[in-house]
C-alpha cells in the first residue's frame, strides 16, 4: 500500500452518548483516500462500563493522549503518516442517561428559578444598602426640587427601570434572544471555566496515570 498522509482533529473535551467509543466518535478524520479515512472511523479506541457507578463520577471520564490515537491508527495502517491538528491531550466523557420523570425536571427548574430570583433580589438589596441608596436619593432630591423626597419618588421608578434595562444590555439578552451576535458575559465566563477544568482533569490524570497513553 502506497504512503497515505491522514490528517486528524480532536477538540480538548468530547462528549459522546454510548460507551463504545470509535475513531470518529471523537475526532474529525481526513485522508485523500477516502476509504482509508472511512475504515479508520471505525477504530474502537475505548469502552466504558454500560452501568456508571454512583459515587464515582470519573469512570465515565477518560483523558487520551494523541499518541494512543496514532498507535491504533498505525496498527491498522502502519505506512499511513499521521498529522494532528488538534489537541495533544483530551478528555473523552460517556454521559449516561438518566430517567427522569417529568415532573421531576420541571420541579427543579422551578427551584432553580425561585433561587435566581432571590438570590439576585437579595444581592441587589445588599448593594443598596451598602451604598446607603436611601441617602443618596433623599439628597439628591432636596438638592434638585428643594423639598423632603417622598417615600415613593420619580428617582426609584427610574433606579428600578435603568437596573433592568442595564442587567440586559450587560447579558445581552432579552428573553431568548441576543440582543447582538456577541457572546454573552456568561459565555464567555463558562469558556474559561471548561478551559480550566479540562486543563486540570488532564494534568490530574497525567499525574497519577490514570491516562490512556502508550507505554
Amino acid at each position: 500500500m502506497l504512503d497515505e498522509t491522514v490528517y486528524i482533529k480532536i477538540d480538548a473535551h468530547v462528549l459522546v452518548r454510548h460507551p463504545q467509543v470509535k475513531l470518529g466518535d471523537v475526532c474529525k478524520v481526513e485522508c485523500v483516500n477516502g476509504q482509508i479515512a472511512q475504515e479508520l472511523k471505525q477504530i474502537v479506541l475505548y469502552e466504558f462500563p454500560k452501568e456508571p457507578k454512583k459515587s464515582k463520577r470519573e469512570h465515565s471520564i477518560v483523558v487520551f493522549s494523541i499518541l494512543k490515537v496514532v498507535e491504533e491508527i498505525v496498527k491498522q495502517y502502519p505506512k499511513v503518516q499521521v498529522v494532528n491538528l488538534g489537541e495533544i491531550d483530551f478528555i473523552i466523557e460517556y454521559k449516561y442517561q438518566e430517567q427522569r420523570p417529568k415532573w421531576v425536571e420541571r420541579l427543579l427548574l422551578v427551584l432553580l428559578c425561585v433561587i435566581t430570583f432571590f438570590g439576585t433580589a437579595f444581592t441587589i438589596m445588599a448593594f443598596n444598602n451598602d451604598i446607603s441608596i436611601t441617602e443618596v436619593f433623599d439628597r439628591f432630591y432636596r438638592q434638585i426640587v428643594g423639598g423632603d423626597k417622598p417615600r415613593v419618588s420619580e428617582l426609584e421608578v427610574c433606579y428600578s427601570i435603568g437596573i433592568a434595562i442595564g442587567i440586559m444590555v450587560f447579558f445581552n439578552h432579552i428573553g431568548r434572544k441576543k440582543i447582538t451576535a456577541d457572546p454573552t458575559p456568561i459565555q464567555m465566563e463558562m469558556r474559561k471555566y471548561e478551559n480550566d477544568m479540562n486543563t486540570t482533569l488532564i494534568q490530574n490524570a497525567s499525574r497519577k496515570g490514570h491516562n490512556e497513553d502508550v507505554d
